[in-house]
């Protein structure tokens, strides 16, 4: 982690570039007329904060499996959490790399708590130098505000964006990162709505896209990294059958040596976006792992589950903990 916290980028460059100007390429028409082409990356400038916490849970995962980071890890994840500390409660742009605005993004918010959940986790059970009781209070007013803000009572959901009724597939990855259990109440109306509000022909969109959050024209596929953390979900709800129904309806959209883009246009019946999708295969691979029991919803989810609960005696004979 090179620099301080400030200069860290969400996306670099195929050699370590940190200047990815994006233009526009007018004379070339993009995949069945689909455009503008683009080349370069604006979200490279973007605040997403959802990234603190995929990069620190690696890193927790890594110690939790015995795949030691160098020496001086601990020292730069200290340097970004203090960072985080000071920016949690700012807008970003999410996920999804909206050009629409900073807003309160929920799931961002997740990350940012799990960015300091796995952080204390580390230091109690390694016996790491750091300011616990300082960590734990940030952690949890992150939780509770969460849980004050991004939370609709009267629809029981978790919503897009603080003080939005927009919904978000995003948080369909909760409960994967141990916010709180796949069997709260507040989860289950979650998933529950997306279900009502989010799926076309079965699959799962990302967000109504004609609500002007991302800055784009309305209108695109369903989102397949989505639809397998759909799932995912319902595996961790025991809904092992709905599950496997829809993991392998996702299966049959593979082209013919196997790929998957990003979406797919269940109206056109052909996939759309980018080609191919390394979210998709990731996604795809932690479903297959959860269907047999041996996948990131059972081994990222920190908090205590009756399918975790159940699983540990069984990773307990594969990895020592």
């Amino acid at each position: 982690m090179a620099g301080s916290p400030e200069q860290i980028q969400i996306v670099y460059g195929l050699s370590g570039e940190r200047q990815l100007i994006e233009w526009e390429v007018p004379w070339l028409p993009g995949y069945r007329g689909a455009g503008p082409v683009r080349i370069g990356n604006a979200a490279a400038d973007q605040l997403q904060l959802d990234v603190f916490g995929e990069l620190v849970d690696a890193t927790y995962q890594a110690r939790k499996h015995f795949l030691a980071p160098v020496a001086s890890a601990w020292a730069q994840q200290q340097t970004l959490i203090e960072h985080l500390e000071d920016i949690w409660e700012l807008p970003d742009q999410g996920i999804w790399e909206v050009r629409g605005g900073r807003r309160q993004f929920t799931f961002s918010k997740v990350m940012a708590w799990v960015a300091l959940d796995r952080s204390v986790r580390d230091a109690e059970r390694f016996k790491l130098d750091a300011p616990l009781d300082r960590w734990r209070q940030v952690r949890d007013r992150v939780h509770a505000t969460i849980c004050k803000c991004g939370f609709d009572g009267r629809r029981n959901t978790f919503t897009q964006s603080f003080g939005s009724s927009e919904l978000d597939a995003s948080l369909l990855l909760m409960p994967m990162v141990g916010f709180l259990p796949p069997d709260d109440p507040r989860i289950r109306g979650t998933v529950a709505a997306i279900e009502r509000e989010l799926l076309v022909d079965g699959f799962v969109l990302r967000y109504r896209s004609n609500t002007e959050v991302d800055g784009l024209p309305p209108g695109e596929g369903v989102f397949l990294p989505c639809s397998f953390w759909l799932a995912d979900s319902y595996t961790l709800q025991n809904r092992d059958a709905e599950a496997r129904a829809l993991f392998e309806r996702l299966l049959s959209l593979r082209n013919d040596v196997g790929l998957l883009a990003e979406e797919y246009d269940p109206r056109a019946r052909r996939q759309v976006g980018n080609f191919p999708q390394a979210f998709s295969h990731v996604a795809l691979i932690g479903t297959a792992l959860n269907l047999h029991e041996l996948g990131p919803a059972q081994r990222r989810e920190p908090q205590a589950s009756p399918l975790a609960t159940s699983m540990r005696s069984v990773l307990r004979e594969r990895v020592l903990e």
